[in-house]
């Protein structure tokens, strides 16, 4: 099963272009597979509260590593709703052969949307191993190794140590649309023919990533 998220807070935003493509050339290789969408910025998912911390230390002391038997660590009415937000959420994504996310970089990192997804479906010593990771992404700027901004990148940075540091997940792709800014910002704009370039290599690499 593909499971596709969207972060971005534009409707019609490169980001969300290139995991639909992604998305519809998957779906073709894999037809009958399943598939699940989830738009994380027009129906954001909530922030971890204390009934959540509640849930993540129980299952920590208690040495629980299976999901399925998280819910044993609902004990109070305010854990309930906690985990009512939780499960289905959790669900989907141990459900997925492949997570698919598009997202923007928002201030050199990632949109609240997203951590905020993150933070709900991710507990102590958990393991999502055998599945994949892969992200579409646009930048305003170029972060790519060898630019001046690399250093500012948090964005992919952050998700590949995620995936792997709390996931165990080592199959992660990365699919970028750089230079976007240089539609619109006077100062860029003798970068246009780069950001296009570097849109339609994303656009070809989704679909090569898709069918493998």
């Amino acid at each position: 099963m593909l499971l596709h998220l969207d972060a971005s807070a534009r409707r019609n935003s490169f980001s969300r272009q290139l995991s639909a493509e992604y998305a519809d050339a998957w779906r073709a290789a894999h037809p009958g597979a399943g598939y699940t969408y989830r738009d994380l910025a027009a129906r954001p998912v909530p922030h971890i509260g204390e009934a959540w911390t509640e849930l993540c230390d129980h299952v920590l002391e208690h040495e629980i590593t299976d999901p399925a038997r998280y819910q044993e660590a609902v004990r109070t009415p305010a854990q309930r709703d906690a985990w009512a937000i939780v499960e289905p959420l959790l669900a989907e994504v141990l459900a997925a052969e492949v997570v698919l996310i598009g997202t923007p970089m928002y201030n050199y990192s990632i949109p609240s949307s997203l951590k905020a997804w993150l933070d709900q479906i991710t507990f102590p010593k958990m393991s999502l191993a055998g599945r994949s990771f892969v992200v579409t992404g646009a930048r305003g700027g170029a972060y790519g190794p060898g630019t001046p901004r690399e250093p500012y990148d948090h964005e992919e940075r952050y998700l590949r140590d995620f995936f792997r540091g709390h996931f165990q997940v080592e199959d992660v792709t990365f699919v970028h649309a750089e230079l976007v800014n240089a539609r619109l910002d006077p100062a860029l704009a003798h970068l246009r023919e780069r950001h296009e370039e570097s849109l339609a290599a994303a656009r070809v690499q989704v679909r090569k990533e898709a069918a493998r």
